[in-house]
């Protein structure tokens, strides 16, 4: 009876971790297919012609058409640089500097990937209407409160995540430090 027993908890246990990592695998990943850049993560072989089983996996949950890999890359953040949840609640500010691409978008989404910019003004920055600094760094400032300089303005309470597209990038080629994203740094809070 004791072999029954200990037979049985085994199976459970076992699928238990089974189905808990798969799930797990399928639903963060960033063990198994995401690079993790600071605040910022993105799927590199989401693109490619041959995916790794993680990347198909995150590509069949989420049903969304990306870019090839010669076109782009898509880095998403849903926490500021020191760990905390992006909430409209705060305003950020983006510093920093971006690898070298042609062109690049920013945009802040709710966790159903609807558009949460404010009614009547652009849905996302653009590279080729952002100032830089004189030694090229950017800053925007992200948030529902008025603010100077590059302004991304949101809408509404709760949660949200910024993606950060860049089209016509290599940016795996050689692209290992923190340095080369920028930072997301919470200024206030309502």
């Amino acid at each position: 009876m004791r072999f029954v027993f200990y037979l049985l908890m085994m199976s459970a246990v076992a699928l238990a971790v089974g189905f808990g990592l798969s799930y797990y695998a399928l639903t963060d990943g960033r063990i198994f297919g995401v690079a993790q850049v600071g605040p910022w993560h993105a799927w590199p072989d989401v693109g490619s012609s041959t995916p790794n089983p993680y990347t198909r996996g995150h590509l069949a949950r989420t049903a969304a058409f990306e870019l090839g890999q010669a076109e782009g890359l898509q880095f998403t953040a849903t926490t500021d640089s020191d760990g905390q949840a992006l909430t409209r609640d705060c305003s950020y500010r983006i510093d920093g500097r971006t690898p070298l691409a042609t062109f690049w978008t920013l945009v802040a989404l709710d966790e159903t990937g609807i558009n949460v910019a404010a009614p009547d003004v652009p849905p996302a920055i653009r590279s080729s209407g952002v100032t830089r600094t004189n030694e090229g760094d950017l800053h925007i400032n992200v948030g529902t409160s008025l603010m100077p300089g590059n302004w991304l303005e949101l809408t509404g309470r709760g949660p949200f995540q910024l993606v950060l597209r860049f089209y016509d990038t290599a940016v795996f080629s050689g692209f290992s430090s923190d340095e080369s994203m920028p930072t997301i740094t919470r200024v206030d809070c309502a």
